[in-house]
């Protein structure tokens, strides 16, 4: 049998190989194809992108043609440059510039010389394209936005770079991709399939017609359309409210995690990055590293979150069983927690129950329930843990999974953070207690604000934000219907919601309240600090509010943060109403409100940073100046000293 065996693999194998080549050579002819590649000219037909819809079925991108003027450097035969340029309105410097970029990529193979040209510009050169061999035109789509808003939901169309061409075998140079937002995360639906034709040519390079009778064409499958959660109304909404102001908000579903209106402000129209324009546009766009209008913070900010945080203070003292509903806590003002250290608070003083230590948004109260959770453990490093651990079960410090392309995780210290802070050891609760009130090392993004307060809604669990709502002919990912459940048991969000109905009844937020409609919510202040000059430096504090509505069976969840807004209930808090009685009602009754935050711009404040910024810049630039100057007077003073006398 052992004989047999080795002789049998041999003759097996040799059939297998034989069966493959027979396969190849007879049956199928795609490396044929390849080899005879050198007489065949590609072209590509490309689709249409996929339209995006909002929530309720309105258009909100749909596209428009465009044309790109391709070039295959070997083809150039005799050309009249100077009419080239000419007609195209380009340098002669740019036209050997774009063809040796050309030249690079491949003598052989087509890629765009010129992007995008408009109608007018199609048209002119169409006439005379016969005189320019190598030169052809390639038909594609442009976005076509019907709003002026929501440029960091959708993000842009860019050109494949060498990188990514090198990485995606689907890419050519020149084809277009989606960048940022859903155009990103929804590439591969929107983009569809483009075409293929193999055209045969002669020995003389001329077209003479399909090769074997298009038998490896395809035809073009256009994108596929995708409906959004986002609110279109909503989101144009916030936008306008966010004017002359710098700060993000996010509106969410609580029952099902889909987010409704996803602000970032300072914006932009996300037309500006369509056309010959796009480049120049975005090229200031990226420059403005005063305002950032395309740093998305809705996501990718991370702040302290301020007040908003002691709703997980007081749930997390509630589970571990640190304080009750009847638990009180004295405030005299503040809260002193050790020699010569004191919270100042703004409550107006007094004894505190839960209840009312939400409303007024008591420091004393939250700053003693944060070191009882913390004392109620062996040892301050255990207290921590446990406390981290039932705050990230909110969906905070860590990345949330939503689709979209960035965003950051924010932070929720551990026993480990101050371990390396302290690494002798001997810190206690009181060297944190900062933590209580959302300040100290507690970062958070807006969105996560929002989750929270969603969570909340429900009573204990949240559904990963999300903003795509339906993509046609496919089901969304199975991740965004998965329900996630929090380490808090439910009987202790009761007392704690009904604190948050309490801010609007006569709490921080009496004064915003919006007529049929009960909202549970939270003002906050975070404290701001910048380094200029090298010094830290406190500017005016980011206004924080967040709430969800109705408070039964509630619809919306929201979280507004404005940069250098100041109290969380002057500036954060009329917005938050406003968008919530838009979202729920359809129209605005508190006019004086909306006049009111429509006008209000903060530029001022930001300029104020501005000019200590760039105040602080001319001064480094000066002393780094005078230094060099003094070093380059050293350096002649010793070359002459070192100089040999005659």
């Amino acid at each position: 049998m052992r004989k047999l065996l080795l002789p049998g693999m041999i003759i097996v194998s040799a059939i297998l190989i034989i069966a493959r080549i027979f396969y190849l050579q007879i049956i199928d002819d795609t490396f044929k194809l390849k080899s005879e590649n050198i007489s065949i000219k590609i072209k590509y037909d490309y689709p249409e992108r996929g339209y995006i819809y909002d929530r309720n079925g309105e258009l909100m991108v749909a596209n428009q043609p465009s044309y790109d003027i391709m070039v295959v450097p070997r083809e150039i035969k005799k050309l009249d440059t100077l009419e080239f340029c000419q007609l195209l309105n380009i340098t002669k410097a740019d036209f050997l510039k774009k063809l040796d970029k050309a030249v690079v990529y491949s003598p052989m193979l087509p890629s765009v010389f010129l992007g995008q040209l408009n109608k007018l510009e199609y048209a002119a050169f169409q006439e005379k394209e016969r005189k320019f061999e190598g030169f052809y035109i390639q038909k594609r789509s442009l976005r076509d936005y019907q709003v002026n808003v929501g440029a960091n939901v959708f993000g842009f169309i860019t050109q494949a770079n060498e990188a990514m061409v090198k990485h995606n075998p689907y890419y050519n140079s020149g084809d277009l991709l989606g960048k940022q937002g859903v155009e990103e995360m929804y590439e591969v639906e929107l983009r569809g399939v483009k075409g293929v034709k193999h055209i045969q040519r002669d020995r003389f390079n001329r077209e003479i017609g399909p090769y074997k009778e298009g038998k490896y064409d395809t035809i073009a499958v256009q994108g596929k359309d995708i409906t959004l959660t986002i609110d279109a109304e909503l989101q144009k909404y916030g936008e306008a409210l966010m004017i002359n102001k710098r700060g993000g908000i996010i509106a969410i579903e609580p029952k099902t995690g889909e987010i409704l209106a996803l602000v970032t402000a300072p914006s932009y129209d996300p037309a500006i990055l369509v056309g010959r324009q796009r480049s120049r546009n975005y090229t200031k766009l990226y420059n403005d590293s005063i305002a950032k209008p395309l740093y998305d913070r809705s996501l990718l900010a991370e702040y302290p979150p301020g007040s908003p945080f002691k709703i997980l203070t007081a749930l997390t003292g509630l589970q571990v069983q640190a304080i009750d509903t009847s638990t009180t806590f004295t405030c005299n003002h503040g809260f002193s927690y050790g020699r010569g250290r004191f919270m100042r608070c703004h409550c107006g003083g007094g004894v505190r129950k839960l209840h009312m230590g939400i409303a007024k948004s008591c420091n004393a109260y939250f700053g003693n329930t944060y070191l009882r959770t913390i004392n109620k453990f062996p040892t301050p490093s255990e207290g921590v843990d446990v406390w981290s651990n039932h705050v990230r079960s909110f969906g905070l410090g860590q990345f949330m999974g939503y689709d979209l392309p960035t965003g950051r995780k924010g932070n929720i210290p551990t026993s480990k953070t101050y371990q390396k802070a302290y690494p002798n050891g001997g810190w206690r609760a009181t060297a944190v207690v900062s933590n209580s009130i959302g300040q100290g090392e507690v970062l958070m993004t807006p969105i996560q604000l929002a989750n929270m307060m969603a969570t909340i809604a429900n009573e204990g669990y949240y559904y990963t934000p999300h903003i795509i709502k339906k993509i046609k002919g496919q089901v969304i990912d199975k991740k965004f219907r998965t329900k996630h459940v929090t380490t808090i048991d439910k009987p202790f969000f009761k007392p704690v919601i009904e604190g948050l109905a309490e801010v609007f009844k006569t709490g921080t937020a009496y004064f915003l309240n919006v007529e049929g409609i009960e909202i549970c919510g939270k003002t906050g202040t975070a404290e701001n600090f910048a380094k200029i000059n090298g010094k830290r430096v406190q500017l005016e504090d980011h206004s924080i509010f967040v709430a969800f509505a109705p408070k039964d069976n509630p619809k919306i969840a929201i979280a507004v943060l404005v940069e250098n807004g100041g109290f969380g209930s002057t500036t954060a808090g009329p917005i938050t109403t406003l968008m919530i009685e838009k979202y729920l009602k359809g129209k605005i009754t508190q006019k004086d409100r909306e006049k009111r935050v429509l006008e209000k711009s903060l530029q001022g404040e930001y300029n104020k940073y501005s000019r200590k910024y760039i105040d602080s810049m001319y001064k480094i630039k000066v002393r780094k100046d005078s230094v060099n100057r003094v070093l380059t007077q050293k350096k002649l003073d010793s070359i002459k000293k070192s100089k040999p006398k005659a």
